[in-house]
């Protein structure tokens, strides 16, 4: 029997076999495809990311450097509002490599990752739980002291378990531009009903475009408007559901989730890498797969760690859809140079930031 029987190998999923691992602990990963695929994230992160990778994998995983971003209220062509550092704001990186650098270091620590398997059936038992797969050989079954649900937002083990659903779903659209792009500022449009589309140079590997919507909305529809209005045809596109809202419960008799399952993602961006792994760290640490009674510690220590960065989050999200002339004055307000941590809203109100302001009024 297995300590922790982890499904999915995504950033959340294989840092948590890692920690875990690193403890001691006995932990099966069972990832549906390939790990890393199919891509289905931007690779748009903060600086912090490299706390969680080896220092030899930066050079094989950074595309480019980002300073800051352009906010606009129209189009490509329309004015914008720049905020910037003298220094990297945040990092784009080879996402799939990512995934993959990252379930490495959980075999390395002793995890079993297998890829290939996709669960069908989770059963908590009063001992333990039950993980049901299809595999390359068929159907195999795995028992485990506890299941960990890092299978993204639409989540398979919280599912089987029944836990509750993220407060929100939003359709995500990505197209990746070939040839080479080294600009070092994104482009945020807040042209997207209650959302917004980007555009993010890549470095060597292009430019990325994308959006997100809220359910019902014309994703695509919107998408090739985006791609229409910069001129652009992207061949290589990708869609998934971004999670917003953490549900009210994210353990249950023998289960966790974690990462975008439990929708542990920044309400104003949607990204989630960072905020997974570190809820996963928080996870290895207070979970003892032999006391149960422990799922609780973890479920109010990742919501402690997360939760003002997470309300702050969504208000700056309402922000998105205040009326032009509130916007127009928002973003007068807070351009020039900053001193924001792209994971962290509550750095908007640190000292650093607030002397940013008033040197540039």
């Amino acid at each position: 029997m297995y300590d922790f029987v982890v499904v999915g190998a995504g950033p959340a999923g294989s840092r948590f076999a890692r920690s875990a691992s690193e403890q001691g602990r006995d932990v099966l990963v069972l990832e549906s495809g390939e790990v890393g695929r199919p891509l289905a994230c931007s690779g748009h992160v903060s600086r912090d990311v490299w706390e969680f990778v080896p220092d030899d994998a930066r050079d094989r995983l950074l595309q480019n450097e980002v300073y800051g971003a352009r906010f606009h209220l129209g189009g490509a062509q329309s004015k914008a509002n720049a905020f910037y550092k003298d220094e990297p704001v945040s990092n784009v990186i080879d996402r799939v490599g990512l995934d993959e650098t990252l379930a490495d270091c959980a075999r390395e620590a002793g995890a079993e990752v297998r890829d290939g398997h996709t669960v069908t059936r989770v059963e908590e038992g009063p001992d333990g739980v039950a993980v049901t797969a299809r595999g390359p050989d068929g159907i195999e079954s795995f028992e485990g002291r506890i299941v960990v649900g890092a299978d993204g937002p639409r989540s398979k083990v919280r599912d089987e378990v029944g836990l509750p659903e993220p407060d929100e779903l939003l359709h995500g659209v990505l197209g990746f531009e070939d040839g080479a792009d080294n600009g070092d500022r994104v482009d945020v449009h807040l042209t997207v009903p209650r959302f917004f589309a980007w555009r993010i140079p890549r470095g060597d590997a292009g430019a990325e475009y994308g959006l997100a919507v809220a359910p019902g909305d014309d994703a695509p529809g919107r998408f090739e408007a985006l791609l229409d209005d910069y001129g652009v045809d992207v061949e290589r596109r990708c869609s998934g559901a971004i999670p917003i809202g953490p549900p009210d419960r994210t353990v249950g008799r023998r289960s966790l989730l974690v990462g975008d399952a439990a929708a542990q993602t920044k309400p104003f961006t949607g990204g989630g890498i960072l905020y997974g792994m570190r809820a996963a760290d928080i996870a290895a640490r207070k979970v003892d797969p032999r006391r149960p009674a422990t799922l609780d510690d973890y479920e109010r220590a990742w919501r402690e760690e997360l939760r003002t960065d997470q309300r702050l989050g969504s208000l700056v999200r309402a922000g998105y859809s205040m009326p032009e002339p509130v916007q127009r004055a928002g973003l007068r307000a807070f351009s020039g140079e900053i001193a924001v941590h792209m994971d962290r809203p509550t750095s908007l109100f640190s000292r650093a930031q607030l002397r940013a302001l008033l040197s540039w009024g």
